[in-house]
């Protein structure tokens, strides 16, 4: 045996390198059968030799014992959906080349499974009806169809009309003539589906009552939704009948959920209209009309952010439902009978990313992740007590593999508490100094979390020490900080993140105060130009999907004639342009000396490529060290979700950029 205690043959652990990325289980998605005996859920891996994403529905017994595969899907199969009597299981499927995600529906104990659906668009968010007859999905209806014969494919594409402000969305395309609808079929597969809701809106959530008389959904069907991001729950009837609002528009919706009794719905909400960083609730209303009561008034916490129903316990007395909280993202339940304060079931220091409850509400099935955790299955009771990990599907590589702790730090400035993180490099010897990358996050109103993140083990891996923090705007800190940022984009939202890196430094001896870099997306890419544009104290920067002009984005992004408005403070730019200008990073082109490299892709919607160009010219035309880098068939999820093969790519341009001006021989190293 060697001094550590691995027998001397045993390989050491090795820096994780990207194509590692490959290699992961990404668990997802878990659903606890109604007995409380199995949980079906997703495992995703990314597949560089096919250059796509590929999943399987897998089960486990939550006695404990081997998970296995329950589909055999060539590509995805995803949304698994326990029937109510738990004899069958719906789920999502890509088994026909080209063609987009169908429903169907296969025995629980094994067998054939049986398509329902063939939909151009296809389909998702798919409920089972409470007496297990039928299901209700969502897809989009309408938009251009694509020509069978050659002839017709040499013609002309016809012009698109556009008279709505909402036409195109990230990810998505111009969805101004597929607008997203419901739709009921029966379970048995014997009648086509039949679509019970139509119109110019998109309809969203659905979900059945009890006694399956009624569906509820989310959708924007008020004069005024071009202009807002307001939104309000509404029943139908599985005929498409008897449609009636519930809500009264007062800001965004989503998630609806009958009580146990049908007498009320909760969903996910924030009362204000057009007003981002505001924390989202829990909230309550009677499905015949009556005040609204919010249940997490007392949380100063974002609820909702997984994009999970709130749960009713049996007897309809309290709601389980998860919030981000000082980066980590935890599991709450609350009364639904009367003004308590929510109370933690799922904590600590990790980020939970699914949840389900079995039919008696006795036990919760979650997903969860670490930062040195790929996510994992666990199984505990409605209380969180009895807390059990069912799955171990990245044991292997987790062993093989020296993933990075991060090291939390926490500062005051301005009269606000900041969390920083530093990840030390792989292999770091005491007492040598390494080359740091400073992160910063999109959003703004998001959080950097004690979950896995690929990004960051690879960049330790890579030889980097790893600063990351989560400035003012951030959630998980409450309303008011959140809040802070909003109308000062480049204040004191940098202020922080650079405050974050001073202490970083002084805390940490392993950080090189002369090879840094800083580097972030969306946002974050935003914070990034601004920060070369204003110090020249980093050796090399990347900026990605950045927002860089705010008057173009206005015109161009996808949320920009929304958002952007109200994060700079309210104007319009007619009405204030000087404050576009002065809050755009382009503007202050003039100043940046930094070596940037400028990743953007060719389809993203929400950070419009121009929003890269524009920088990259200006930069070029003022002869500065600048390289762009641009994605075709990617949109603003590139780093997260886009091609395998682009996502390799993007981690060998970045970690040749910052090599070329960052890696020198470690002082005090070996």
């Amino acid at each position: 045996m060697s001094e550590t205690g691995r027998p001397a043959t045993a390989a050491l652990p090795r820096a994780m390198v990207p194509r590692d990325i490959t290699r992961i289980h990404f668990v997802g998605d878990p659903r606890i059968a109604p007995d409380a005996r199995r949980v079906a859920f997703v495992v995703t891996t990314l597949s560089q030799e096919r250059d796509e994403y590929l999943s399987n529905i897998w089960m486990v017994d939550v006695a404990g014992g081997e998970p296995r595969r329950f589909t055999t899907g060539p590509r995805r199969d995803l949304a698994p959906r326990w029937s109510p009597d738990g004899t069958r299981l719906a789920f999502l499927s890509e088994r026909e080349p080209k063609q987009k995600a169908q429903l169907w529906v296969m025995p629980a104990e094994g067998g054939e499974p049986v398509r329902l659906t063939d939909l151009k668009n296809g389909v998702s968010a798919p409920e089972w009806s409470p007496d297990g007859r039928r299901l209700v999905f969502v897809s989009r209806v309408g938009g251009w169809q694509e020509p069978e014969s050659e002839e017709d494919r040499r013609k002309s594409k016809p012009p698109r009309i556009i008279t709505t402000l909402k036409y195109r969305f990230n990810g998505e395309g111009f969805i101004h003539d597929r607008r997203a609808h419901l739709f009921v079929i029966a379970a048995d597969g014997g009648d086509a589906p039949r679509q019970i809701t139509d119109g110019d809106f998109d309809d969203l959530d659905p979900t059945w009552s009890p006694d399956g008389r009624w569906i509820a959904f989310s959708s924007a069907r008020h004069a005024d939704r071009d202009h807002d991001d307001g939104s309000d729950i509404w029943l139908v009837t599985p005929e498409g009948e008897g449609l009636r609002r519930l809500t009264d528009t007062a800001g965004p919706v989503a998630l609806p959920a009958f009580s146990p009794d049908g007498r009320r719905v909760a969903y996910i909400a924030r009362r204000r209209l057009n007003e981002f960083g505001r924390n989202l609730g829990v909230f309550t209303t009677p499905t015949e009309g009556g005040a609204v009561t919010c249940l997490t008034a007392e949380l100063d916490r974002s609820c909702g952010p997984l994009g999970v129903r709130p749960l009713w316990a049996p007897g309809g007395d309290a709601i389980t439902f998860a919030a981000e909280d000082q980066g980590s993202l935890c599991v709450y339940r609350v009364s639904a009978l009367g003004p308590k304060p929510p109370e933690p079931v799922v904590g600590g220091e990790r980020v939970v990313t699914g949840f389900s409850a079995d039919q008696a509400g006795r036990l919760l099935a979650f997903v969860a992740t670490e930062p040195t955790a790929p996510p994992e299955l666990f199984v505990c009771g409605a209380d969180g007590s009895g807390e059990r990990q069912l799955t171990e599907l990245n044991r292997a590589w987790t062993q093989e593999v020296a993933l990075a702790a991060p090291e939390r730090f926490r500062f005051e400035r301005d009269g606000y508490r900041v969390d920083g993180w530093v990840m030390k490099p792989f292999g770091f010897v005491p007492g040598g100094k390494y080359p740091a990358l400073l992160n910063i996050h999109g959003g703004p109103h998001t959080q950097y979390g004690l979950g896995f993140f690929d990004e960051f083990q690879v960049y330790a891996g890579a030889g980097y020490a790893v600063i990351y923090t989560n400035p003012r705007g951030s959630q998980g800190y409450g309303e008011a900080f959140t809040r802070a940022v909003v109308g000062d984009w480049g204040g004191g939202d940098v202020a922080d993140v650079l405050a974050g890196l001073d202490e970083a430094v002084r805390r940490h001896d392993v950080i090189d105060p002369d090879r840094l870099g800083v580097l972030g997306g969306s946002y974050g890419g935003f914070m990034t130009s601004w920060i070369v544009g204003h110090t020249d104290r980093f050796a090399a920067a990347c900026s990605e999907r950045a927002v860089n002009s705010q008057a173009s984005m206005f015109g161009t992004s996808d949320i920009g004639h929304i958002y952007n408005v109200v994060e700079l403070g309210g104007p319009f730019p007619w009405e204030d342009m000087a404050r576009y200008l002065e809050r755009s990073p382009l503007t202050y082109a003039k100043n940046i000396t930094t070596p940037l490299l400028i990743l953007h892709s060719e389809d993203d919607l929400r950070c419009p490529i121009e929003q890269g160009e524009q920088l990259f010219v200006a930069l070029k035309k003022l002869r500065r060290e600048v390289c762009f880098v641009r994605f075709p068939d990617e949109n603003h999820e590139l780093s997260r979700s886009g091609k395998p093969r682009h996502r390799l790519e993007r981690f060998r341009i970045l970690l040749d950029w910052f090599a070329k001006y960052l890696q020198k021989p470690e002082r005090g190293a070996p």
